[in-house]
């Protein structure tokens, strides 16, 4: 299953599908040096079948969470990629969830004024929600994604068999960014997600309607000056309370508090 994103006169392919993430390299035609950027939650094993078929691959692992988006790990990988002398021809991928994507990326924006950036998410929220949008960051001086840049992937590979290694929790926080897909942009999406009763037979599904969603919006308001912001909702509360629960509550179930505080009737009525 195929997705085409037009993005900042930039196109690029959306690939989803199950056991597949050996054939990343032949599929996007990668070729020069590539960083695989992963964090220590990530099951090494995707890392290693991302790398079958590249020519010269090194590896850069950061600690599993919010915390890793920082100044200091952004310093370092960009100084592991002078050290081992990428050039800008060179690769960057993301293998991992929505804090190795946003740090991979901002990385790829940065280096040499831009350096190709492939995308590999292995959460679901990942998965439904930030493999697409350009938008890259990291979080400075306590505020969270306060220094980034808006910079495209080339290319994304969505292997949903990576889903079976994650724990509910972590399924639940995917399922989340989807409802918020589906809660301002499609009825169906968010009837498909109320009613199903196997989630492993609906996950590609899931994915490639919540994806469609942000195609549609981002293509339309890449840089969020209007319609993308409704891709913020539940998100101005729950960043507020991901601040101060992390890293208790997962980035996805303090999204989700965030919809039910907007949600709420007296909101509403204001």
């Amino acid at each position: 299953m195929k997705i085409t994103v037009s993005e900042k006169k930039t196109e690029y392919e959306v690939v989803i599908g199950k056991g597949f993430l050996s054939s990343f390299g032949e599929r996007f035609s990668v070729s020069g040096k590539t960083l695989i950027v992963s964090d220590d939650g990530v099951p090494q094993k995707y890392a290693e079948e991302v790398a079958k078929g590249l020519k010269s691959v090194y590896k850069f692992v950061i600690t599993q969470g919010e915390g890793s988006k920082n100044l200091k790990n952004f310093s370092d990988v960009l100084a592991f990629m002078l050290e081992n002398g990428f050039e800008r021809t060179d690769n960057v991928v993301a293998v991992g969830g929505g804090v190795v994507g946003d740090l991979a990326g901002f990385v790829a924006a940065s280096y040499m004024r831009g350096v190709n950036f492939y995308n590999v998410p292995t959460t679901f929220l990942s998965e439904v929600d930030s493999s697409i949008g350009g938008k890259t960051a990291i979080d400075f001086c306590g505020v969270k994604n306060s220094v980034g840049a808006f910079y495209p992937p080339k290319g994304v590979l969505i292997d949903t068999d990576t889903l079976k290694t994650l724990g509910k929790r972590q399924l639940s926080s995917g399922i989340a960014e989807s409802v918020k897909m589906a809660a301002t942009f499609d009825k169906e999406l968010f009837s498909l997600l109320e009613n199903t009763d196997d989630f492993e037979r609906d996950a590609e599904e899931i994915i490639r309607k919540s994806l469609e969603i942000k195609k549609r919006v981002v293509e339309n308001d890449f840089k969020e000056t209007g319609l993308r912001r409704a891709l913020n909702f539940g998100h101005t509360v729950g960043h507020a309370i991901e601040s101060a629960c992390f890293p208790r509550l997962l980035h996805g179930e303090c999204v989700a508090l965030g919809m039910l505080v907007f949600s709420s009737e007296e909101v509403r009525e204001r």
